[in-house]
């Protein structure tokens, strides 16, 4: 049996949240093997409260044939349709009985559809977008990627968001001041590649202050983006190039496949959640490692401690 990778970036991860105290999270219809598994594996870690929502018979079932019957469940029981499951998760947000929400075996459009219903009560004024926190090989800090997951193709308007949502995340994460780099296929401005003008705009809007608290550079191509030597040999000088804490991507596509390339060819780790909500959602697909699920639930709640902290602050400057 091989030894086990190194995971320096999600290990660091782990214990500021463990620093913090267990979060409630809901997870909603954690009717497998591998999101009952998870969710209780978090909960043993010191990391979250699990709250398993949905029928009892089901889940009862579920921990049986995992072989975790004798651990404590805390369970609420919803009607055995996983749409219930995922309205009465959001509505335990939403009243604030948890903290987070977790999305279980159910499919992802379903849950989505429940926590992010303009009835649902966890909307805010921003858009709302995903951001995951990977852990690359020999890079020596956390590297965060968005969107991969929410926003198909992003207008101006959006990737504001979606970059403002990324770089809180970081502040969240201890990264001061993140830099960002706006990626697109060239390095260039060229009216014919929308990712192009969008990011120099992003730019610009953080120099003016429509963005805060990062140093946002852009457009970058992947390459010099994440080498300082490739920077060099371009030409190209930037505060960003080289060393970037942050990769916004220009749209869906492009992200998802990058950040697949990360975790299955250059062996990476991740941790994701949905941001610009009230409370941080975990959201997981069925070929997520158990490891990711767990430092998911991790990053959930290292943010959600941060959004805490900073929310009286927010409320004295808008006094």
């Amino acid at each position: 049996m091989s030894a086990p990778v190194p995971r320096p970036q999600l290990d660091a991860l782990r214990a500021r949240a463990r620093g913090h105290g267990p979060l409630p999270m809901a997870v909603a219809w954690p009717c497998s093997i591998d999101a009952l598994d998870a969710a209780l594996a978090a909960e043993r870690d010191g990391l979250i409260e699990a709250v398993l929502v949905g029928p009892r018979a089901r889940i009862d079932a579920t921990a049986q044939s995992a072989g975790l019957s004798g651990a404590k469940l805390r369970i609420e029981e919803s009607d055995d349709d996983p749409r219930a499951a995922a309205c009465l998760a959001v509505d335990l947000a939403k009243r604030g009985r948890v903290g987070a929400l977790m999305k279980g075996s159910l499919h992802t459009d379903e849950f989505l559809g429940a926590a992010l219903a303009r009835d649902a009560g966890l909307r805010t004024a921003r858009r709302v977008s995903h951001a995951f926190v990977l852990d690359v090989p020999g890079l020596g800090r956390p590297l965060l990627v968005s969107d991969c997951v929410v926003n198909i193709a992003p207008d101006l308007a959006a990737k504001r968001d979606i970059v403002q949502n990324a770089i809180d995340l970081a502040h969240a994460l201890g990264i001061a001041s993140p830099k960002v780099a706006l990626l697109s296929a060239i390095e260039d401005v060229n009216p014919a590649i929308a990712a192009t003008v969008d990011a120099a705009a992003l730019s610009k809007m953080a120099d003016r202050g429509q963005i805060e608290g990062g140093i946002v550079d852009g457009p970058l191509g992947f390459d010099n983006a994440v080498s300082a030597e490739a920077a060099r040999i371009k030409g190209i000088v930037s505060p960003v190039a080289g060393a970037p804490d942050v990769l916004v991507v220009p749209a869906l596509e492009a992200g998802n496949i990058l950040y697949k390339a990360l975790v299955r060819l250059g062996g990476a780790e991740c941790a994701g959640i949905i941001l610009g909500t009230r409370v941080p959602i975990v959201l997981t697909s069925r070929a997520d490692s158990r490891e990711c699920r767990i430092a998911s639930c991790a990053l959930a709640v290292v943010h959600a401690h941060a959004a805490r902290a900073a929310a009286p602050a927010a409320a004295q400057g808008t006094g």
